[in-house]
C-alpha cells in the first residue's frame, strides 16, 4: 500500500506566537506593560486578537510550568489539566491495547472527542485504537525541550478545526526561536526502589541573515517498575493461589493429587509454590505467579528530534519547515508463559494410561526461562511528521495569508512471545487420534508435567509474533484573515480557509497466526482503510457597539470513505462584554460532531481477552460478595469477539458556556465559566464489565425484554449448563460499535491568581484552578432510562479536581509547593466511592549563574499510595492513581553562547 505523508490542517489553525513578547506579556508573573500587546492566534480561533481572554475560555501551560510543577513531560502536564477528569488506559495502565502510550479525556468524553494539535496541525492517529476501539492521538512523543505553551480549550470547536474537537482542543505550541545551545540532563528515582529514570535534551538555534533555525534532540530512558517492586502488592493475600501446576479429572471436576511433587518445584515463584487443597482437591501453586509477571511502569526508550526553519524571502513573505521524528522503544509485561492441555480446542484430552478426560494445566516461572523480562512484549514505534508551507501579507493589503502542506506518519512494530503449536506434543507426547466425540487422545507421561523446564526448552515451545501497524494523515491547507470593512464600534475581521485531506491506517498481524504455527487457531486478520476530506470555513469577528464583541464561524466539511459520503456544517457564537475595564462577561454556543472512528469503521474481526473478568452473574447465583467471589476478577478475563460497522452515523455535538473574567490589576484576577456539552448518535462499544454488570442485573429479577437486556444477554456468549468442561462459563463477549442515543455532561472551571510583590521578600504567585462535573448523563438506546453517570459506581471519572501551587522568587532562587486534589472515584469492586486524595510535589530552581541552572523535583512529597482492597489485587485503584509512591529529580542545565 502506498503510504501517503500528511499533517494536518494548519492554515491558520495554531497560534504561531508571533513574538516571544506576547509569551512574556501573557506570563502569569508579568509585570503590568503598558504598550500594547501585538496580536497573536489563539486556540479557538483564526483571527489574530490582543488578549489571550476570548468568549471561550483557554487555559495555558508554558514551558516553564511543566518544570517547576513537577510534571515529566507534556503528557504528565496534560494529564493533571482539572479539564482531563476522564479515565484512560496509559502506558501504565497494564494490560492495555496500547502500552506504549499516552492519552487524556477532557470532560470524561473520551480520548478521541479531544482534538489534539502540534503548531495547529493535525498528527497521525496512534495506528492501535485504544481499548482495541477508536482512534486517538499518542502525546508521549513531544520533546518538552521545545515547548512554548500549551493551549487547551474546552468545548465545541468543529467550526474552526473540524471534526473531533466535541470536547477540546489541545494545541501544543512549540519554540519559533533560540539562540545559542542549551545541554539539560534530568535523572531521578523513587524512594521505593524501581522505576527510575533518566533524560538529556540538546536544544539549540541561530540566525543566519533571513534564515532563523531551531533544533532539539531528546534521548530518554525509563526503567520499569514491577509489582514485586512493591510490597503490598507482590502477593496476592486471601484468594485461593494461582495454579502453577493442575491435573484435573474433567468428568468429576476434582484435581488429580500430585503428591510430593510440588516440594520439587518449591523454589519456584521466589520460593513460594507450595501445594494447595481446595473443594475440588490439591494442586501446586503460588499467591506470586500474577505479581510476577507484571509491569505497573512500562519500560522506555525513547530518542525525539525537532527542527524548524524560516526564511524571510522578502519583507511580506516567510517560507517556513518545520519536522519532528520520535523513535519509541517500549517493553512491558502482563501475563506470563501459561499452558493448558488442548487450548486450541475444549482445554482437555482422553488420557488413555488413566481412561479419563483430563485437563492439563502449567504456569511457567521465571526462574525456568531465565527471568520475568524474558516473556516481555515489546513495542518499536516512529512517529514522524512534517510541515512546510509559506506566509506573509497578501500584495497591497494588510491581509496576512498562509499556504501550507502537512505530513504525518506513525508506525508501530509489535513483539509477542506466543506458544508454539508443538508445545501440547512437548507435555503431553504425540496425539494418537480422535475419539467419537472430536477430543484428543493422548498417552501421557505424568512426570513430564512434573518436571522443570530449562531455558532452551522453553526457546523450543515458545515464539514471537510480529505485527506491523501504521497510520498516516496529510492536509494541505490555505487561509488567510485581515480587516475586511469598519463599522462604527470598529474593524469587522474575517478569517477564511480551504482545507484538502487523506488520511489512513492498516493492521497486518503476523501471518503465521493463521498458519497454524503458534498454538493459537483464532484467526487475525489485516484491517485497513482510508478516507478523504475537504473543509471550507470562515470566522468573523465583530465589533457591535462599545465593549460588546461578537464572534462567529462556520465550516463545513466532508468525509468519504467506504463507498459514501458524510457531510457536516457546523458554528459557533460568541460574545464578549466588557462592562468595565477590569471585567470581561462572555458566551459561546457551538455545533460539532466527529466523523466515525476508522477504526469502527473497517475493523475485521477482531479477537483477544481482557485482562481480567468479573462474572457478576455466576457471583450474584452463587450468593458470593465481590470481594471474596471465585469469580471476581479472573486473569485473564473473557474473550471478546469485536467487529467495525460501515453503516456508523457521525456524531454530532453541542456545547455552550458563560463566563466572567475579573482582573482588577497585574497583580489579580480570577474567572468562573459554566460549560455543558451534549453529544447525540455517540459511537460507542460497550466495556465488558458495564455489559457483564448489565447481564447480572437482567438475568437476576430484570426485565428481559428491555433493550438493553435483550442487547445485552446476545453479547454474553457462554458455555451450556451441561457442558463436560467449564459448564455455564462465559465463553466469549461479542463488541461492536453502535450509535448510542446520548451523552451530556457540564460543569464549572474556576481559577484564579494572586501575586504579592515584596521589596525584602521576593515575589510571591499563587494559582488555583478547579473543574467540577455537576452532572453527566447517558443513554444507550432510544428506550432506556436516563443514566446518573455520576452516582454510577461504574463511572471511573473523576468527579472534581484541584490544582494549586504556590511560587516564590527571590534572588536567584525560584521555590514552588504544588498540590493536586483528586475527587472521588469508584473503588475497584464498583460498590462504592473512594474519598478524595490530595498529593504534593515540590520543586527548587537555583541560578548558578547566567549560564548554568540547578533544579531539585520532588513529586509526592509525602510518599503517599492510594489503597483499594475492594477488587482484590493490585490493591491500588489502577488508572486512577500510581503505585510509585515518592519520586525525586535532579536537574542541570548549561547554555553555550551569548
Amino acid at each position: 500500500m502506498k503510504t501517503k505523508f500528511e499533517l494536518k490542517p494548519l492554515a491558520a489553525g495554531a497560534i504561531a506566537l508571533l513574538c516571544g513578547a506576547a509569551g512574556s506579556a501573557l506570563a502569569q508573573e508579568a509585570a503590568a506593560v503598558t504598550a500594547a500587546p501585538p496580536a497573536v492566534v489563539v486556540t479557538g480561533s483564526r483571527i489574530p486578537r490582543a488578549s489571550l481572554e476570548g468568549p471561550s475560555a483557554v487555559t495555558v501551560i508554558t514551558g516553564e510550568d511543566i518544570t517547576k510543577q513537577g510534571y515529566k513531560n507534556v503528557f504528565d502536564a496534560l494529564s493533571n489539566l482539572t479539564q482531563n477528569s476522564g479515565f484512560t488506559q496509559g502506558a501504565d495502565f497494564g494490560n492495555t491495547f496500547t502500552p506504549s502510550a499516552n492519552t487524556i479525556s477532557l470532560r470524561g468524553l473520551g480520548p478521541n472527542h479531544t482534538l489534539v494539535l502540534l503548531n495547529g496541525r493535525r498528527l497521525a492517529d496512534f495506528p492501535i485504537a485504544y481499548e482495541g476501539t477508536v482512534n486517538f492521538t499518542n502525546l508521549a512523543n513531544i520533546p518538552s525541550s521545545v515547548i512554548e505553551r500549551v493551549e487547551i480549550l474546552s468545548g465545541g470547536a468543529s467550526a474552526v478545526y473540524g471534526s473531533d474537537a466535541i470536547a477540546g482542543v489541545v494545541n501544543i505550541i512549540l519554540k519559533k526561536k533560540t539562540t545559542g545551545l542549551d545541554v539539560n540532563v534530568k535523572a531521578g528515582g523513587t524512594s521505593r526502589g524501581g522505576g527510575s529514570d533518566q533524560r538529556l535534551q540538546l536544544t539549540g538555534g541561530d540566525s543566519f541573515g533571513k534564515l532563523n533555525t531551531l533544533f532539539s534532540a531528546e534521548f530518554l530512558e525509563r526503567d520499569p517498575l514491577w509489582s514485586r517492586d512493591r510490597e503490598f502488592m507482590s502477593s496476592k493475600v486471601g484468594v485461593a493461589p494461582s495454579s502453577v501446576l493442575g491435573r484435573k479429572n474433567v468428568s468429576t471436576g476434582k484435581y488429580v493429587d500430585p503428591g510430593d511433587a510440588c516440594a520439587g518445584l518449591a523454589d519456584l515463584f521466589e520460593g513460594s509454590t507450595v501445594k494447595y487443597t481446595a473443594k475440588a482437591g490439591s494442586y501446586c501453586a503460588s499467591p506470586k505467579v500474577g505479581p510476577t509477571y507484571w509491569t505497573t511502569q512500562t519500560k522506555n526508550s525513547s530518542q525525539n528530534l525537532f527542527g524548524s526553519a524560516n526564511y524571510e524571502l522578502s519583507p511580506t513573505t516567510t517560507l517556513f519547515a518545520e519536522a519532528l521524528f520520535g523513535q519509541n522503544r517500549s517493553a512491558n509485561n502482563t501475563r506470563g508463559p501459561s499452558w493448558t492441555s488442548a487450548s486450541t480446542a475444549n482445554g482437555y484430552f482422553w488420557n488413555q494410561n488413566s481412561k479419563a478426560y483430563e485437563a492439563w494445566s502449567r504456569y511457567i516461572s521465571p526462574e525456568e526461562i531465565g527471568g520475568a523480562s524474558r516473556y516481555n512484549r515489546s513495542w518499536d514505534d516512529q512517529a514522524s511528521s512534517l510541515s512546510v508551507g509559506v506566509k506573509g501579507t497578501i500584495p497591497g493589503s494588510s491581509w496576512q495569508y498562509e499556504a501550507a502542506y502537512s505530513a504525518s506518519l506513525y508506525k508501530s512494530e509489535s513483539h509477542t512471545p506466543r506458544a508454539l503449536a508443538n508445545i501440547d506434543s512437548f507435555f503431553l507426547g504425540p496425539k494418537l487420534g480422535l475419539d467419537a466425540d472430536g477430543v484428543a487422545i493422548y498417552a501421557p507421561d505424568p512426570a513430564r508435567l512434573l518436571k522443570r523446564l530449562t531455558p532452551s526448552e522453553f526457546n523450543g515451545i515458545t515464539g514471537e509474533s510480529v505485527s506491523n501497524d501504521k497510520s498516516w494523515t496529510n492536509t494541505l491547507g490555505v487561509s488567510a484573515n485581515g480587516e475586511a470593512f469598519n463599522l462604527p464600534a470598529g474593524p469587522v475581521k474575517l478569517a477564511t480557509l480551504a482545507e484538502l485531506g487523506k488520511q489512513g491506517f492498516s493492521n497486518s498481524p503476523d501471518p503465521r497466526i493463521n498458519q497454524g504455527y503458534f498454538n493459537t487457531v483464532v484467526p487475525s486478520d489485516v484491517t485497513a482503510g482510508t478516507r478523504k476530506r475537504y473543509a471550507l470555513g470562515v470566522e468573523a469577528s465583530v465589533p457591535l457597539v462599545e465593549k460588546l464583541d461578537a464572534t462567529v464561524a462556520a465550516r463545513y466539511d466532508r468525509y468519504s470513505f467506504a463507498g459514501r459520503s458524510d457531510g457536516k456544517l457546523t458554528y459557533n457564537a460568541g460574545l464578549e462584554w466588557r462592562p468595565a475595564a477590569q471585567l470581561l462577561l462572555r458566551a459561546n454556543h457551538a455545533t460539532s460532531f466527529r466523523a466515525p472512528d476508522m477504526n469502527y469503521i473497517f475493523k475485521a474481526r477482531g479477537t483477544g481477552y481482557y485482562s481480567s473478568s468479573t462474572d457478576y452473574y455466576r457471583c450474584a447465583k452463587a450468593g458470593q460478595p465481590l470481594d471474596t467471589c471465585d469469580y471476581a476478577n479472573v486473569s485473564p478475563g473473557a474473550d471478546y469477539v469485536q467487529t467495525g460497522s460501515r453503516d456508523l452515523r457521525s456524531e454530532k455535538g453541542r456545547s455552550s458556556g458563560l463566563g466572567a473574567v475579573w482582573s482588577p490589576s497585574a497583580n489579580f484576577d480570577v474567572s468562573l465559566d459554566y460549560w455543558n456539552i451534549k453529544i447525540d448518535d455517540l459511537v460507542t462499544n460497550l466495556s465488558a464489565d458495564k455489559l457483564l454488570r448489565d447481564e447480572a442485573e437482567c438475568r437476576i429479577g430484570g426485565d428481559l425484554t428491555s433493550p438493553t437486556c435483550v442487547d445485552t444477554i446476545a453479547r454474553i456468549i457462554r458455555n451450556p449448563l451441561t457442558a463436560l468442561n467449564k459448564p455455564g462459563e462465559i465463553k466469549e463477549i461479542h463488541v461492536n460499535p453502535i450509535n448510542a442515543a446520548s451523552t451530556s455532561v457540564s460543569g464549572i472551571d474556576v481559577s484564579a491568581k494572586y501575586v504579592l510583590r515584596t521589596q525584602a521578600y521576593g515575589v510571591w504567585i499563587t494559582k488555583a484552578n478547579y473543574s467540577k462535573t455537576l452532572s453527566a448523563k447517558s443513554r444507550q438506546f432510544a428506550g432506556d432510562a436516563l443514566n446518573n453517570d455520576l452516582d454510577d459506581l461504574n463511572n471511573s471519572d473523576r468527579r472534581d479536581k484541584l490544582n494549586a501551587s504556590l511560587t516564590w522568587n527571590r534572588g536567584d532562587w525560584s521555590n514552588t509547593l504544588f498540590l493536586q486534589r483528586y475527587g472521588k472515584v469508584p473503588n475497584s469492586a464498583g460498590t462504592a466511592f473512594l474519598s478524595p486524595t490530595t498529593l504534593v510535589n515540590a520543586s527548587v530552581v537555583y541560578n548558578l549563574n547566567q549560564r548554568t541552572t540547578l533544579s531539585v523535583a520532588v513529586n509526592n512529597l509525602f510518599n503517599k499510595v492510594k489503597p483499594d482492597t475492594s477488587g482484590g489485587w493490585p490493591y491500588y485503584p489502577v488508572g486512577n492513581y500510581s503505585p510509585t509512591g515518592r519520586q525525586g529529580w535532579v536537574e542541570l542545565n548549561y547554555h553555550f553562547g551569548s
